[in-house]
């Protein structure tokens, strides 16, 4: 049986803590790809609506976030 195991005080925060810092790790990184490439991403995606470069950034996003996720657990 399961149990409340998860909501003892410390599991808890170490989750909320671990979930910030991927958040951190996941926007820094996104920043650093912003940085790297020719044009700005996020004007290119919201003001000019490109969508390829939507799903190519969308696709980076999900690899980025596995890593993440992946080097945490």
């Amino acid at each position: 049986m399961m149990g409340i195991e998860w909501l003892r005080p410390a599991a808890f925060l170490g989750s909320i803590l671990y979930a910030l810092i991927g958040v951190v790790i996941f926007w820094l990184c996104f920043v650093l790809i912003d940085k790297i490439t020719p044009t700005d991403l996020w004007a290119e995606i919201v003001e000019k609506q490109n969508r390829a470069l939507a799903l190519v950034v969308a696709a980076m996003c999900l690899g980025i976030s596995i890593i993440v996720a992946a080097a945490i657990h």
